[in-house]
């Protein structure tokens, strides 16, 4: 298997389109068919887009060899969640919760651990 067709492989099953896909790695759809399609060769800087953006295995994007994707624990999964919430510039509620989170001192927190606690008993 070539890397355009692991990249093709690998943008289907995330179900993104090329537009979305490329996207996500700030270039266009076109250069994204271009690899995925053999006419343009996988650069280096684009592997390490891919698999920064998308957490797959280095190995896998190269050789075919290992994973697909790299297990990530708890703690990094937060914050590529987090991450990817404060990079969409729409105001949605996600992004206002998460952004007010990142401004609460000591104190608004030991305030929000009473209120969810109490929460929970109820």
């Amino acid at each position: 298997m070539t890397h355009g067709e692991r990249i093709r492989m690998l943008r289907k099953e995330m179900n993104m389109t090329l537009e979305k896909f490329g996207e996500r790695l700030g270039v266009g759809k076109t250069a994204i068919s271009n690899i995925e399609n053999g006419s343009r060769n996988l650069t280096d800087q684009m592997s390490k887009s891919i698999c920064r953006e998308f957490n797959v295995n280095e190995e896998w994007l190269r050789t075919g060899n290992g994973e697909v994707f790299i297990d990530l624990d708890k703690e990094n999964q937060l914050m590529i969640w987090a991450a990817d919430i404060l990079k969409d510039e729409s105001d949605t509620y996600k992004r206002r919760f998460i952004k007010m989170l990142m401004e609460l001192n000591e104190s608004d927190w030991e305030t929000l651990e009473k209120i969810t606690t109490h929460l929970h008993k109820s």
